[in-house]
């Protein structure tokens, strides 16, 4: 990918953040890629790899399942072919971003997240309080054949009491301001994978 703001999907995702704050993708990954990704998370899964999610950040992280209840774990290069190929179309993404936008995105973090049947996130912001360096959020789903009586669900609330959902289907991706749309993720009735993850500035220095 030459210039990442000349890719038409790139570019549509571009405006929709600058528009709205937010866009939604439903065909965001080639097939293949999302099934592969998908049994990475599984055999992680299986292989006793993700832990519990905490909420908070750094020591006053904690454990509590009466807010969220996926399991996850975070992904770095070199791990796995799909991995580096998904995260290779996120630094594409996090290009056409600062080409269109100017947010001065630096780098993109992210995790797999397995919702196990009938857990749920209670609605949140994605930035925390003391640490405005994520941006933009973006979650892609891998789970094929889903129905909208699956659940799983993600809802947004956007401006003017309007709701939003997502059905969490493979290959979709969805993109939005981290500090601005609050969201939850609706409890469902079987197996829900994602790769959640954030496109960050750099920090402020404290020195």
């Amino acid at each position: 990918m030459h210039n990442p703001s000349e890719h038409p999907l790139l570019s549509a995702i571009v405006d929709d953040l600058a528009t709205r704050g937010w866009s939604q993708q439903s065909l965001f990954l080639p097939d293949e890629l999302s099934r592969a990704l998908a049994a990475e998370c599984r055999r992680r899964y299986a292989e006793g790899e993700l832990n519990p999610a905490g909420v908070g950040r750094g020591a006053g992280q904690e454990i509590r399942e009466a807010i969220r209840g996926d399991q996850i774990q975070w992904i770095d290069p070199g791990e796995s072919d799909a991995c580096d190929g998904y995260l290779d179309e996120m630094d594409g993404l996090r290009q056409a971003i600062n080409q269109g936008l100017f947010l001065g995105l630096e780098d993109f973090e992210c995790h797999f997240a397995l919702y196990p049947p009938g857990a749920f996130y209670k609605r949140h912001l994605d930035r925390f309080r003391d640490d405005d360096r994520r941006m933009v959020s973006a979650v892609l789903y891998l789970n094929e054949g889903w129905q909208p009586e699956d659940g799983g669900q993600l809802r947004m609330f956007l401006d003017g009491d309007r709701e939003h959902d997502v059905q969490p289907r493979a290959g979709t991706l969805v993109v939005f301001l981290s500090g601005d749309v609050p969201h939850e993720v609706l409890p469902a009735g079987r197996e829900r994978l994602s790769l959640t993850g954030w496109f960050r500035r750099r920090g402020n220095d404290p020195f």
